[in-house]
């Protein structure tokens, strides 16, 4: 799949009820996802740290970015979850309109087959709950999984899915330096818009943001090309420290003669002051350009600089 080998492991479960990603506000909680390792490769990927003990590689010899594992028999753990033995649903609360976020560990639309599975995985939610969706994205596939839910009226996609997709970068060459087998940044903008122009609910994604030399020009340019003012939320990131994730982006960078590019994350890794101010910076030009009520810029933090970001709250700081 993508070029990569696939591995199959059981389906126990679908859905994570109690995920992190709530402290991101990325969800009210709850996760689903159908894969443990992406046909994409992007560099700077958190997962496989994450998944490093996970029993979901025993017995795989490549390391996790060179291979894709799904997991078989998702369209019935899925349903089990949501619903009891006879069909009736678990989570039947009209006034129960939660979000759930897809995916914390794969991409869910990196080829027409994942779009078909997303497009499955999302219909039984859609009938079983009152649930809306949070799909991302680094693909330009959304807007197929959007027009093949419109195919049920009775679900009411257009109202409870919204659609996003990851935009770090407005430079091609510069994302895929580092976001591997993805398609490019400017035709993921493209399917941005097309959803947007068809009335879709949408969400921008602008991480993992790079150092850039000029910060304000970056901010007002990639805001501009998101349509933020077309999206409901901004979620926005610097680049973090992930296992050997920091390293692999540097080379990435080198090896696609991006050496400016390299060096100031290299500086920025190395000097906790640096990456400080390189993240203080970059919430302080989206600040700037985006409404608090709309921003939501995600940042580690320490005890050292959590008064400062406590204080950035109001503008739309999101502490980690």
């Amino acid at each position: 799949m993508n070029g990569k080998p696939v591995f199959l492991v059981p389906a126990k479960s679908i859905i994570n009820f109690d995920s992190g990603f709530r402290h991101k506000l990325l969800c009210d909680g709850a996760t689903f996802t159908a894969g443990s390792a992406c046909p994409y490769s992007c560099t700077f990927c958190y997962v496989e740290n994450l998944m490093r003990k996970s029993p979901h590689l025993k017995g795989i010899q490549q390391k996790h970015w060179q291979v894709v594992i799904r997991r078989d028999g998702a369209l019935v753990a899925i349903r089990a979850q949501l619903a009891d033995r006879r069909g009736n649903p678990l989570f039947n609360d009209p006034a129960d309109t939660r979000v759930i976020y897809a995916s914390p560990l794969v991409d869910v639309a990196a080829n027409m087959e994942l779009v078909h599975e997303t497009i499955e995985l999302c219909k039984i939610i859609l009938e079983l709950t009152h649930w809306q969706i949070r799909l991302l994205s680094k693909s330009t596939f959304l807007p197929f999984v959007a027009q093949g839910l419109e195919q049920f009226p009775s679900l009411r996609a257009a109202q409870r899915v919204i659609y996003g997709v990851s935009t770090g970068t407005l430079d091609n060459k510069l994302a895929s330096a580092i976001e591997k087998g993805c398609p490019l940044v400017s035709r993921r903008i493209e399917s941005l818009h097309s959803l947007q122009d068809s009335g879709f609910r949408t969400f921008g994604m602008i991480c993992p943001s790079l150092p850039h030399r000029d910060l304000t020009e970056f901010s007002s340019n990639i805001l501009s090309a998101i349509r933020a003012d077309r999206c409901e939320h901004i979620w926005a990131e610097v680049i973090n420290v992930r296992g050997d994730s920091m390293t692999r982006t540097v080379q990435g960078l080198m090896d696609a003669g991006f050496a400016r590019e390299a060096a100031a994350l290299q500086k920025v890794s190395e000097d906790k002051v640096a990456w400080e101010d390189y993240a203080r910076a970059t919430f302080e030009v989206h600040a700037a350009n985006c409404p608090a009520s709309k921003l939501r810029f995600l940042q580690y933090v320490t005890a050292a600089s959590r008064p400062w970001w406590e204080q950035q709250k109001s503008r739309g700081a999101v502490l980690l």
